[in-house]
């Protein structure tokens, strides 16, 4: 579709949107940048877009614009069903996203990555291997990169690694990567998808527009992607965790073995600066993208070896005098904590505690698994936790009070033996002590970067 000339509509004024509107006016489109809260200030916009002649209509819809649009672009944090969209597509207007919208005006390659847990990992380590090996690589999506901002720096030897949350999925039409992968489907966002059918539906539609020149890799251990798998027109290749696969890329006593035809050892999961089955799953993912997209095994291998994940979730961050100091700031809750402790290998002094959500921590407590040698305690929540801990057996005399975060690590460090792990996973917010979890994850790896 060809907009210049045309009367384009941007609904939502955050990253995307900018982004959309700075493409399409560059792309010689008439834009309507349109956000629903009348509180904003279109001065503001405008000057973020860095463009006067673009229209701004906030609050209300006006009929009449909605009768002169060609099309709408949506931003991922709009609704498809609500009423304004509603009256756009009765009137016959093209409703895309800016994934779509960015994808008819790139150039060059796409290898794009969904599902519930995992993405920006994934992502982030694929365009690590990507950047290894080419020199025009994009990573962009979901990710906090948006798509549209880097249309015009591609070429047709470019590479863009795309994360693409089911929000983005549900307004694509010819969007087709060369390579896609799902990473699995578990409950998530069904205030927006209404049914878990929904949701599964618009994670599938990565692949839809593949055909045989593209791939999809799929994890052979949810059981919704392996039927897909046998669904879909495209060449599907699986990762597992759990069972040797004739074709795909799996875990053998600690091994990951990349198989297509020939079969090579790309590393021991120990060498791994990541831990915990669901990152080997996502090494494995980022890993089979690469090699079918026929990048060299040792490039793989390299990158793969070296990485040492995204920032503040179980990020390793130094060995000091043998011991292992992990910063998982971005467990906020008890459920991003759990994966957090399941992730250690070692035996593992934890610290805990900060803004009281109001979350019982009782699942976290029994995911400890004789893993947690100290449980150090911080912020509001410290009493709360330690009651629990107590509930389920865990030694009064390994549960440390700590007044500061300073005084935490000093007690983590003190207790920490070589071999052991210390671990910032707090299942709290970081609200009362800190801005955020970055800030708190930040403080973390200053304090200990400094030992």
């Amino acid at each position: 579709m060809d907009v210049r000339g045309q009367n384009v509509l941007v609904f939502g004024s955050g990253k995307s949107g900018i982004g959309a509107c700075r493409l399409l006016e560059h792309q010689g489109a008439s834009v309507i940048l349109y956000d629903g809260n009348a509180a904003l200030c279109a001065e503001e916009l405008k000057e973020k877009i860095g463009c006067d002649s673009i229209e701004v209509i906030l609050g209300e819809l006006p009929e009449e614009v909605i009768e002169k649009l060609t099309l709408a672009v949506l931003s991922p944090g709009v609704p498809t069903d609500i009423e304004p969209v509603n009256r756009m597509r009765e009137k016959g207007v093209k409703i895309w996203g800016e994934i779509e919208l960015a994808y008819t005006y790139g150039k060059g390659d796409v290898l794009a990555i969904t599902g519930t847990n995992g993405k920006t990992t994934t992502t982030t380590l694929l365009g690590e291997i990507m950047k290894a090996w080419k020199e025009s690589v994009f990573v962009v999506g979901n990710i906090g990169n948006p798509y549209t901002e880097e249309v015009e720096k591609m070429t047709g030897e470019s590479v863009t690694v795309a994360e693409i949350s089911s929000f983005q999925l549900e307004t694509i039409e010819k969007f087709c990567p060369k390579i896609s992968a799902i990473l699995n489907i578990t409950p998530d966002h069904l205030n927006r998808h209404h049914t878990m059918e929904a949701y599964i539906e618009a994670k599938k539609a990565i692949a839809k527009n593949q055909g045989a020149e593209e791939y999809c890799v799929l994890n052979y251990e949810d059981e919704a992607l392996r039927s897909f798998g046998e669904e879909i027109q495209t060449n599907v290749f699986y990762f597992s965790s759990r069972r040797t696969l004739s074709r795909g890329i799996y875990l053998e006593n600690g091994n990951m073995i990349y198989r297509d035809g020939e079969q090579v050892t790309l590393c021991h999961v120990e060498e791994l600066k990541l831990l915990g089955v669901h990152n080997y799953e996502n090494v494995m993912a980022a890993a089979a993208m690469a090699l079918l997209y026929k990048v060299p095994v040792e490039v793989v291998r390299e990158v793969i070896l070296k990485f040492t994940g995204v920032e503040h979730r179980i990020e390793f961050v130094a060995e000091k005098h043998g011991v292992f100091y992990y910063n998982d700031s971005k467990g906020t809750n008890p459920d991003a904590a759990i994966r957090g402790i399941r992730a250690m290998n070692r035996p593992t002094c934890l610290i805990g505690g900060g803004y009281d959500k109001e979350s019982e921590y009782d699942e976290w407590i029994q995911a400890f698994d004789g893993k947690v040698k100290k449980f150090v305690l911080i912020g509001k929540t410290r009493e709360k936790i330690a009651a629990c801990a107590r509930k389920y057996g865990f030694p009064e005399e390994d549960i440390l009070m700590a007044d500061t975060f300073e005084e935490a690590v000093a007690f983590c460090t003190a207790n920490a033996q070589p071999g052991d792990a210390v671990l910032l996973s707090p299942a709290c917010a970081s609200w009362g002590m800190f801005k955020n979890y970055e800030e708190r994850g930040d403080k973390f790896k200053e304090l200990v970067n400094a030992l």
